[in-house]
């Protein structure tokens, strides 16, 4: 199956290709425009590496959020529009999730971390099995889709922090933000990747998007919204101006 992914939920924004769950092709950008600039050239981009037409694309994956509200709203959009175009399938993924699936094969607890703003961040845990021995070559190599997964919420990186006892690998932009305090509060149980990890990858959605559809799952075009966990600024505004 051929999925084309996209995500704009942060201040990156990547489009990717993958045929069977392996990368065709894949597109990254972090500029400071907003994603409606480039995300369609992009698009074009992606498949031109990929040597596939728009007719040749199966699915469609976007990453749903948390994350910029605008961001989301733009990603949601353009793969809605495609979806609708071509009469696909398309699989709302969650941005948290698709930030820790690469760190699946070396176990263990993961946090994802996106900068809210606001000192605040969206989270969420994974615990994935943790990875036989090197030395162990005969033990399979663990399925990192049977993972525990935690309610993603937004709240202070202090209270984050709070809930964490054990060896964990922090990932997500919101490690940039707060790995001095992430540091000093863990110490040695914290583990970071290495700074490229701290973007959300497109592939990393459309591969998350193949399990599900394999399962049978997707989402209607017309039930796929963003989730955006907190208010708006606009509706924090409106809240308050309403109030007694």
């Amino acid at each position: 199956m051929r999925i084309l992914a996209v995500d704009t939920c942060a201040k990156s924004c990547s489009v990717a290709v993958t045929d069977a769950g392996c990368l065709e092709g894949e597109v990254f950008t972090r500029r400071r425009q907003t994603h409606s600039r480039h995300l369609m050239r992009m698009v074009d981009m992606v498949l031109e590496i990929s040597g596939m037409t728009m007719g040749e694309i199966d699915a469609f994956a976007v990453t749903r959020g948390p994350g910029s509200f605008t961001g989301l709203r733009i990603g949601i959009s353009a793969v809605k529009g495609m979806a609708l175009a071509g009469r696909k399938p398309v699989v709302g993924v969650s941005s948290l999730e698709a930030l820790a699936w690469p760190m699946a094969m070396q176990g263990g607890l993961v946090c994802a971390i996106l900068d809210a703003g606001k000192g605040e961040v969206y989270s969420a845990s994974y615990r994935f099995p943790e990875a036989p021995s090197r030395g162990d070559a005969a033990s399979p190599p663990p399925d990192p889709s049977s993972r525990t997964i935690s309610d993603e919420r937004a709240l202070s990186p202090q209270d984050l922090l709070a809930g964490i006892s054990g060896p964990c690998t922090f990932v997500g932009d919101g490690v940039r933000a707060y790995a001095g305090m992430i540091a000093d509060r863990m110490g040695n149980l914290a583990r970071f990747p290495s700074d490229e990890h701290h973007d959300i990858r497109a592939s990393a959605a459309a591969r998350l998007a193949l399990l599900r559809l394999n399962r049978g799952g997707g989402d209607g075009v017309d039930v796929l919204v963003p989730r955006y966990i907190r208010r708006s600024d606009a509706e924090l505004g409106l809240g308050k101006a309403q109030a007694p």
